[in-house]
């Protein structure tokens, strides 16, 4: 390969000073029956002409309808600006920076962030940062065990409206850390955890609580009794937050009488485009009385010997730097490309623009969920307070009716029955600031002639089986 800058008499004289034949011999300790063998199944290479025509090809085939998709990963604006500075060498190709001396550029713009977040979340500190929103959920939980050291339970109530890929990945991380997670059930009606749910627990040894607002359904928990009761509880208490909802709600360190003590989420509506699945970004916060305990690298601002500001890596509690076993976390990033994505687009926006971002998401949705639920065959399950997503149920199978909305250029939200079985024929929507009003009644006439449709194909379908 042409990028492998060893030549083949590099390579013999490697192998000769390990004093083994061949590259090959270097993997003998594969037992025969799991080495792969040759690649039977690589075609041959391409001209570069060639290979351009063939992605080219490739890429015709895909369509992006107008998105009405939500659970976790969200079609919002970014701002053109946004990835042409952070798309510039210096933030691109920029390394952990290690070396202060040599990175005050880069510390300075992860400073920024975490004010940013600390802000936006209400918070004393905040790091910088996590691989993504779950596994920034799975150190919180661990970080409340570290912090609430008198509980010896380590039982963990999670509401039960978590995101259902957040709560499989806190099942894999904390599986092994003998942490018991409680699921706390959900109201029929409203949609949000039934606060009698709580009794049993009172009084009992619980070690921490995870309140996630918006729940996975877009409904609003009810977080002020929620954080008090965890507070009352001498339990911990874990927000997990849509970070664009804070322009409108109160931040997590307003709940209840005195706030939670931890908050995370998914960034990647700050600037992370929704790409098959990522990369994105966690954020992560605390109180300043829990700092030694937070997972990930902290920037601090100080000044040099001539009174100069500059910025330093101040706390960092990972395996690599000295502490070992001692370690808070093995969490090894800062996901810094996407961080300063989510930097230059909070700094965009600012406090005004964050706020009628969060507005025009909310307005949107309600004139979704009005426009969709006008159709005979659509109603709203849950009657709660909603943000930008909405559970709808539909009088017929939402795969097939997802599917033949794909040929009207809709990618129509998201079937939750995998997850939630008892909601069976159950579709959550979400519309964003980036969905117009035409978009909205394309959608509510495109469903109109789909269910039509499917109500044609089945009495079809009887007529000819009779």
């Amino acid at each position: 390969m042409p990028y492998i800058p060893h030549t083949p008499d590099d390579r013999d004289a490697m192998l000769a000073s390990l004093q083994v034949p061949n590259i090959q011999s270097l993997f003998d300790e594969i037992p025969p029956s799991l080495q792969y063998g040759e690649l039977k199944n690589i075609p041959p290479g391409l001209s570069e002409m060639d290979m351009l025509k063939q992605a080219s090809l490739l890429a015709s085939k895909n369509q992006n309808g107008t998105c009405f998709i939500g659970a976790g990963c969200y079609d919002h604006h970014i701002p053109a600006a946004v990835w042409d500075i952070a798309s510039r060498g210096e933030f691109l190709t920029a390394y952990t920076p290690y070396q202060a001396e040599a990175s005050q550029g880069t510390l300075q713009l992860l400073y920024e962030y975490q004010t940013m977040i600390a802000e936006l979340t209400g918070m004393d500190v905040a790091n910088a940062s996590m691989y993504d929103g779950a596994t920034a959920l799975a150190e919180a939980i661990l970080m409340a065990v570290r912090i609430n050291n008198s509980s010896k339970g380590n039982r963990v109530l999670v509401l039960g409206a978590l995101h259902p890929f957040y709560r499989e990945t806190i099942e894999t991380v904390v599986r092994n850390q003998h942490v018991e997670l409680i699921t706390l059930p959900i109201d029929a009606t409203s949609g949000v955890t039934d606060l009698q749910a709580l009794q049993p627990y009172q009084g009992e040894d619980i070690t921490a609580m995870v309140i996630v607002q918006p729940n996975f359904f877009g409904n609003l928990e009810r977080v002020d009794a929620l954080t008090d009761w965890a507070c009352a509880n001498n339990a911990i208490s874990i927000a997990c937050v849509n970070p664009v909802s804070l322009g409108l709600l109160k931040p997590p360190g307003s709940w209840g009488e005195n706030g939670v003590d931890i908050v995370c989420g998914e960034g990647q509506p700050f600037g992370a485009p929704m790409a098959s699945g990522g990369p994105y970004f966690g954020f992560f916060s605390t109180r300043m009385s829990h700092v030694r305990q937070m997972p990930g690298r902290l920037i601090g601002r100080t000044v040099d010997k001539d009174g100069k500001a500059g910025f330093t890596l101040t706390l960092q509690a990972r395996e690599q730097h000295i502490r070992r076993a001692k370690a808070k976390s093995n969490i090894c990033t800062n996901q810094g490309l996407l961080v300063t994505a989510a930097t230059i687009h909070m700094s965009l926006l600012g406090p005004e623009g964050l706020m009628q971002v969060a507005q025009r998401c909310h307005e949107n949705t309600e004139k979704l969920a009005h426009a969709l639920t006008q159709i005979d065959g659509v109603e709203r399950v849950f009657n709660a307070p909603f943000f930008h997503e909405v559970l709808l149920r539909l009088n017929q199978p939402v795969d097939a009716v997802l599917e033949q909305l794909r040929s009207y250029g809709i990618n129509g939200g998201y079937a939750i029955e995998s997850h939630f079985p008892s909601f069976g024929n159950t579709l959550l929507v979400c519309a964003t600031e980036m969905r117009t009003d035409d978009d909205i009644h394309h959608y509510a006439k495109s469903l109109t002639a789909c269910l039509k449709k499917g109500v044609t194909d089945v009495y079809y379908k009887i007529n000819l089986q009779n």
